[in-house]
């Protein structure tokens, strides 16, 4: 090889390298190194051809990987050595948009201190722009229409950049090179201030400061985030607080918290140094942290030591907060069950009632992006929520999958879609309960495929028939595949974790249909080769009512109690005293007829069932509500547990629960009570894996959203020899449901086409 001969190299970079100055970096690195050539986005990544001699060439590809922009996330670089073409310059051309779209569209980012350092100087041309963003920050999926991510192909579209945004658009030396929201107070959009009817009362900045001034006044508002709607109160005001409670319809569930600064954080809560790297790092979640002080109003969090706390993620948030210096409520603007508002005539109708005044901007919204939640488990990050920052960010597997959309369960829901050997999961959708929330999951199942120009060749769902999404399936012009709930739960454990067969998956939720009708909810799933194996589960109990036991725990208990003494229960006063005997004859009938009360393994029915026994929680206003509370009561310092039983692949609580009984006939304290029956579960996971003797393990599911059930049994799993895996960059909960739906159908075909071919 002669070491002075010019070549070019073909260079192919896939992940998300757009819209993040990644062309600017390559020019840059280019044109210091001496190379001629181009660069430029495509629907499969960034396309690179460069000329120089072979090292020179092999040292501006190692640059690629080990100098790339702070956002950009390389997956592939591919490098082919062609021969010359004798260019005589390095370019960035325009876009191409042929071909397979496989290029990573990245989350919403949250402000970089170079844009705050901005709209915070008095002398630059971006002081108190409250939209100021450049490649390393700013708005993407929320208005990306089409692929290649370039500014015709976003929702910025609208507007035409003045002289002074075009020239640093233009220079690729600039840090808004190509940034696609490019914009200032002169051509950007713009703040305006509206009544509830909708009526411009004033624009720009004194728009901003009227929406303070009405956040001191004690006014609930709508504000127009990124990805949609929040409604906004003074969280110190119990007055303002409450109000929200009753116009939003929701009683007691946990209100969302920004907080003016880090210091402010600190103050009201106790925050570690991984809570804190989560706050201010780019994706910039709702984070849950233990209260320290009563530094809000009490109905915030009603019974909850937890707030769940975020930082100001945009210009306009942290210019809100600046004026204000004090903690809001930052809830999700919508109705409960709904998804957020995007658009601010829809939002003046459908919160018509709730907020008083709207801070509104005309940047249209491409699609709706609640806020992320997010705690720390085992030392690290677990996603509770996944939507802004995190989606459509995929999860990469080894093999090449064939496209499938799968489109989840029906709490909690997202959507996935498998392109090659990435599978992407959209931003969380919500309950699909209502009709605004059925909507926004149509129009979700059919972005991501328009987005990637896929056709489905299949469509995966639950097994569960009544879910509107199994519905939605059904009518779907492409191959149907069912897989079932806890075995999805499983996938997308394995799938995080890049675990391969055999897998022993601890599958503990609510509840989740199989064949046959059956509802599991306590599973124990040996994931194999071709499928799985129902290795072990709970004892069956009966829910007096159905869908009713979900939100009366005491129902759940009740089940359990008939389960244990059969007829005897119903002479037993002393346990029936969550009834009146009005109340007991319809569930007596319900229970010994087998009318309306499914059996079910459920280990969230088993939580909700000791909720109700020890007297904390009888009736939920929300989902896991008696669980959560059952978490908060745990001693850390009691070790004890509950005698249980394992009978073939049945794990019996029955020991547990007649201990628990004679704990309450003692007048246990709560604490002792809550403490022993996590102690008692993390001890049955580790019996079960024993008794597999598989290595890996996989916890998953709604229930291992609680961290101390996560904690205490990887840490016991680990301890007894065994390998723990637990969910970190996808929900445990129903969120995480659609990527293990599309690894499950993949499965399911692969088997089918492996047995066509013999």
């Amino acid at each position: 090889m002669n070491a002075s001969r010019t070549e070019r190299a073909r260079v192919i970079v896939r992940g998300a390298v757009q819209g993040v100055g990644f062309r600017p970096f390559v020019y840059r690195n280019a044109t210091e190194m001496n190379l001629n050539g181009w660069v430029s986005n495509s629907a499969q990544g960034v396309f690179i051809d460069v000329e120089g001699t072979h090292d020179t060439l092999e040292a501006f590809v190692q640059r690629l990987e080990a100098e790339k922009p702070p956002r950009a996330v390389i997956q592939s670089i591919e490098c082919s050595y062609l021969e010359a073409s004798g260019y005589e310059r390095f370019e960035i051309r325009e876009s191409d948009d042929a071909g397979g779209k496989s290029v990573l569209i990245l989350p919403d980012i949250a402000t970089c201190p170079d844009c705050l350092r901005e709209i915070s100087d008095p002398r630059n041309r971006r002081h108190r722009y409250p939209f100021t963003n450049c490649t390393n920050c700013g708005p993407r999926f929320s208005i990306i229409q089409a692929l290649p991510y370039d500014r015709a192909n976003t929702t910025m579209k609208h507007f035409t950049m003045c002289a002074a945004c075009e020239r640093e658009y233009q220079d690729p030396l600039d840090r808004r090179f190509h940034a696609q929201p490019n914009a200032c107070p002169v051509c950007g959009p713009q703040l305006e201030w509206w009544d509830a009817s909708g009526s411009v009362l004033s624009r720009r900045d004194e728009a901003l400061l009227a929406a303070a001034q009405a956040l001191r006044e004690g006014k609930i508002i709508a504000l127009k985030g990124v990805g949609g709607f929040q409604l906004m109160v003074d969280a110190r005001s119990e007055a303002a607080v409450k109000r929200l409670r009753k116009q939003k319809r929701r009683e007691e569930k946990p209100f969302a918290l920004m907080m003016p600064s880090l210091a402010a954080v600190r103050e009201a809560c106790e925050v570690s140094a991984a809570e804190e790297r989560l706050l201010v790092s780019p994706e910039c979640p709702i984070v849950l942290l233990r209260a320290r002080k009563a530094q809000v109003a009490a109905p915030v969090a009603p019974g909850n030591p937890y707030l769940g706390v975020m930082l100001p993620y945009s210009p306009l948030h942290h210019l809100l907060m600046a004026e204000l210096g004090f903690p809001v409520v930052a809830t999700s603007g919508n109705l409960s069950d709904e998804p957020i508002c995007t658009d601010e005539r829809e939002a003046v109708e459908r919160l018509r009632g709730i907020a008083d005044i709207f801070l509104v901007h005309n940047r249209p919204i491409e699609r709706h992006m609640d806020d992320s939640i997010a705690r720390i488990v085992c030392g690290g990050e677990q996603i509770l929520r996944r939507a802004r920052g995190y989606a459509p960010l995929p999860i990469h597997v080894d093999e090449p999958l064939p496209a499938i959309l799968a489109v989840g369960a029906h709490v909690k829901t997202s959507i996935a879609l498998s392109a090659g050997t990435e599978i992407f999961v959209s931003q969380h959708i919500g309950d699909l309960e209502t009709a605004p929330a059925h909507t926004a999951f149509r129009k979700t199942a059919a972005d991501l495929p328009r987005l990637y120009d896929a056709a489905p060749e299949a469509v995966a769902c639950d097994l569960h028939p009544d879910y509107l999404s199994t519905q939605f399936a059904m009518q779907y012009p492409a191959r149907v595949i069912p897989v079932q709930h806890h075995y999805a739960h499983v996938l997308a454990c394995m799938a995080e974790n890049d675990l391969r067969p055999p897998v022993l998956g601890i599958s503990w939720d609510g509840t989740g249909f199989a064949s046959g009708g059956a509802v599991w909810g306590g599973e124990f799933l040996l994931v194999n080769g071709e499928g799985f194996e129902r290795v072990g589960y709970f004892r069956e109990f009966r829910l007096p009512g159905g869908e009713a036991a979900v939100k009366e725990p005491r129902r759940c208990a009740l089940g359990v109690l008939f389960e244990i003494f059969g007829e005897e229960l119903w002479d037993r006063d002393d346990l029936l005293r969550n009834f009146s005997k009005r109340e007991i004859r319809p569930l007596r009938q319900m229970l010994e007829r087998n009318i309306n009360s499914p059996l079910t393994s459920s280990a969230g029915r088993l939580f909700d069932a000791v909720a109700a026994l020890s007297g904390l929680r009888r009736h939920c206003s929300f989902e896991g509500q008696a669980a959560m509370e059952l978490e908060f009561a745990v001693d850390p310092e009691i070790t004890d547990a509950y005698p249980f039983a394992i009978t073939g692949p049945v794990v019996d609580w029955q020991p547990m629960i007649l201990e628990i009984l004679h704990d309450l006939m003692l007048n246990a304290d709560i604490r002792f009570i809550s403490s022993r029956f996590h102690h008692t579960l993390s001890r049955i996971i580790v019996a079960m894996a024993q008794k597999i003797g598989t290595p890996s393990v996989a916890l998953t599911g709604g229930c291992f959203q609680n961290r101390i059930l996560t904690e205490r049994a990887a840490s016991q799993l680990g301890a007894a020899g065994f390998q723990p895996h637990w969910h970190q960059r996808v929900p445990p909960n129903d969120g995480g449901i659609a990527l293990g739906q599309i690894l499950g159908a993949a499965r399911q075909m692969k088997n089918y086409v492996s047995r066509d071919s013999r």
